[in-house]
Parts: structure tokens; C-alpha cells; sequence
């Protein structure tokens, strides 16, 4: 997953013309931790780092998020194969439940609260997988 990113965020900064200089710097990430990603030496960055990247090159927040491996491909289908109706139901449940979301105080607008599904939707499955290897 690691060198699929990298090889994209390469293709994306090529195709706009820039150096590894000018999206770090447009980026607020360091010009070593850009080529370590591009050349597959770094893990898949975090989405934290994953939306700076994507708002310096002008990239949907999504399609970088589907890229590394954070967001399930839409052809997948939204869960995984391996999924039991039990992770099915957890998932749908943790998801559902309406609280008010708050940073720093300030509810999240409809944007950021989908953000943040499309993070948890991809860590828990990746957490439920990992799990059921160690089972």
C-alpha cells in the first residue's frame, strides 16, 4: 500500500508541475517525509498529513484518503468479505449513534463529521482484520 500511495502522490505532484520542494512547503510537511512517501520507505501517512497533501495539490480530501488505503474502494462494497453480521451490526451501531460531535468546543459541520466516518470507517476495518489474523 505503501508504494501504490507513494507512486500516486508522485503522479499527482508531477502532473501539476511541482517540485517535492513546493509541496512541502505549500504542504507544511517536510521535504524528506514527501520523498520517503513517494518512494515507499515511509508508511501511508496519517489523515492528518493526508489532508494537508491534499489541500496544497487542490486533490478531493476522499480520493487521497481512497488512495492510501483509508476508505474502501466503491467497487468493493462498503464492508469487507470477511465481515460477520456481528462486525456488520457493531459498525452500523457505532456509527449511528447521534451524539454531538465537538472540536475545541465547536460542533463539526456536516463535512468534517463525514470526514471523520470515512477515517473510522477504514481504521475499524483494518482493526477487525488484524484482529481475526491474530484469532
Amino acid at each position: 500500500m505503501e508504494k501504490r500511495f507513494g507512486s500516486y502522490l508522485r503522479q499527482v505532484r508531477e502532473r501539476k508541475g511541482w517540485s517535492i520542494n513546493r509541496l512541502a512547503g505549500a504542504a507544511g510537511v517536510s521535504t524528506s517525509q514527501i520523498s520517503r512517501i513517494e518512494h515507499g520507505l515511509r508508511g501511508v501517512p496519517k489523515p492528518q498529513t493526508i489532508t494537508k497533501i491534499a489541500q496544497a495539490l487542490g486533490v478531493p480530501y476522499e480520493e487521497m484518503m481512497n488512495e492510501a488505503g483509508y476508505l474502501p474502494d466503491a467497487n468493493e462494497g462498503s464492508t469487507p468479505e470477511w465481515a460477520s453480521s456481528r462486525d456488520k451490526r457493531d459498525f452500523k451501531k457505532m456509527l449511528e449513534e447521534d451524539g454531538e460531535l465537538m472540536f475545541d468546543g465547536i460542533p463539526l459541520d456536516r463535512e468534517d463529521k463525514q470526514r471523520i466516518k470515512d477515517v473510522l470507517t477504514g481504521l475499524f476495518w483494518e482493526a477487525k482484520q488484524m484482529n481475526k489474523r491474530k484469532s
